[in-house]
């Protein structure tokens, strides 16, 4: 068993600021000498790049669904090993979903850090402290940080906030003053890419000089123990050599996943199908979620490169395409404009960009005899007449999406969680 200083960064909603919090909490406490793990709550691809970028260490996704208990203890075993402090960020509101964040936290018995947005209160801020604190018994509410605060007037009357109702047992933290210099762009799935953020180091920089010195508090260490004995990667992957879109258009990519591939012997690489002109040397193919939308006519004018994984298709070579790498896949693909341009026409299929989300949440489906989870979170519809082989479900058994196998390709806008399926992905790839 390993322990570790820890905390849950939440917060009552959306919104409030908690990725740059802990980016800035990370980057504090990085620059005072310690080793600090950063992970994700839920399946989230942006934010654990805002966080890799403050830590300068590797961040994962924690989810008791989409990875299961068992993954997420081995992860937090394996970071408390080495870490002097483990932040995690939360996932929407403190007690949304299910599972929650709230959920992990008991779990884990991991004390909660909760970020508010004061900009537009005074002391009800006491009374949503209160409502944290006490919603559940078995969840404990150890701190609070104020964030968007006007003055050092405001922040007086948010902290006398605390001295009603049942939150004499969360301890303040202070105050981050507003600032607009210090925010992370946005777009339609959520952050813009931190390699995409050109100033991103300053954003951070900005808001860990903008934390109180209060706000560095260290929990008490959490004990985690070691997990269950792992499985042995399928042995299908020795020697495969397997190419990775990654770059402004396809960046979806679950640490996890490259690390199950290369604990089951697969050698990676990575390409870009915006500039390179050729794949890699490979035995199979990988086109990750991104926003393929975003750079429709830099993707259609990459001849060489559609040719080249036409080519790779053709000799029936295996190719997984996720969200976006499936939009990539597509006939033809059309942006939220109403432009549409050619793509690698290997899916009989049109996809269209819409206004609104399409669809969001958990995902598990069984496919060739195995069990699957990961996630799905898109802006665009799909029309095909081709049948899909399989359909995912949501945890509480609604309808979720649906998977297609044309030739080598396997499609979907499911985004696989690769170590929930090790056989599949064997299959799939090997």
């Amino acid at each position: 068993m390993t322990a570790c200083p820890a905390l849950l960064v939440t917060a009552p909603s959306s919104g409030q600021g908690k990725t740059l919090v802990t980016a800035a909490l990370a980057r504090r406490h990085v620059r005072a000498g310690r080793q600090v793990r950063v992970f994700k709550c839920g399946p989230d691809f942006l934010d654990p790049m805002v966080h890799e970028v403050a830590s300068g260490a590797p961040v994962h996704q924690l989810d008791l669904f989409m990875c299961g208990e068992d993954q997420c203890r081995a992860l937090l075993h394996e970071a408390a090993r080495d870490a002097d402090l483990i932040l995690i960020e939360g996932v929407m509101g403190l007690f949304d979903g299910t599972p929650s964040s709230a959920d992990l936290a008991r779990h884990f018995s991991l004390p909660v850090m909760a970020v508010m947005d004061g900009s537009s209160m005074a002391q009800t801020f006491g009374a949503l402290v209160h409502g944290l604190a006490t919603y559940r018994d078995d969840v404990t509410l150890a701190a609070v940080l104020a964030n968007r605060v006007g003055s050092e007037r405001h922040a007086e009357l948010l902290e006398r906030g605390l001295s009603t109702g049942k939150t004499e047992g969360v301890q303040w933290l202070g105050a981050i003053r507003r600032d607009e210099d210090m925010g992370l762009p946005e777009r339609h799935l959520g952050l813009v890419q931190a390699g995409e953020v050109a100033d991103i180091e300053a954003r951070i920089d900005r808001a860990a000089d903008l934390l109180p010195e209060s706000a560095l508090w260290l929990p008490e260490p959490v004990a985690f123990p070691a997990p269950r004995t792992a499985a042995s990667p399928p042995a299908a992957l020795a020697g495969r050599r397997i190419a990775i879109a990654r770059d402004e258009a396809f960046g979806f990519i679950y640490r996890a996943n490259l690390e199950f591939l290369e604990r089951a012997g697969a050698r990676l690489s990575f390409f870009s199908p915006l500039r390179d002109g050729a794949l890699p040397d490979c035995d199979a193919l990988w086109l990750p979620g991104g926003y393929p939308e975003l750079h429709l006519a830099a993707l259609s004018a990459n001849r060489a490169m559609v040719e080249a994984i036409r080519e790779h298709f053709r000799a029936g070579q295996p190719i997984l395409a996720e969200c976006g790498g499936m939009l990539y896949a597509c006939e033809t693909l059309v942006d939220a404009a109403g432009s549409g341009a050619a793509m690698l026409g290997l899916l009989p299929a049109r996809a269209t960009m819409q206004k609104r989300l399409v669809a969001l949440g958990m995902q598990e489906a069984e496919l060739a005899g195995h069990a699957v989870r990961g996630h799905t979170f898109h802006y665009s519809r799909l029309e095909t007449a081709l049948e899909p082989i399989a359909l995912t479900r949501t945890p509480d058994g609604r309808k979720g999406e649906r998977i297609f196998r044309q030739g080598s390709l396997t499609a979907s806008y499911m985004h696989f969680y690769f170590p929930s399926a090790p056989e599949l992905i064997a299959d799939l790839l090997g």
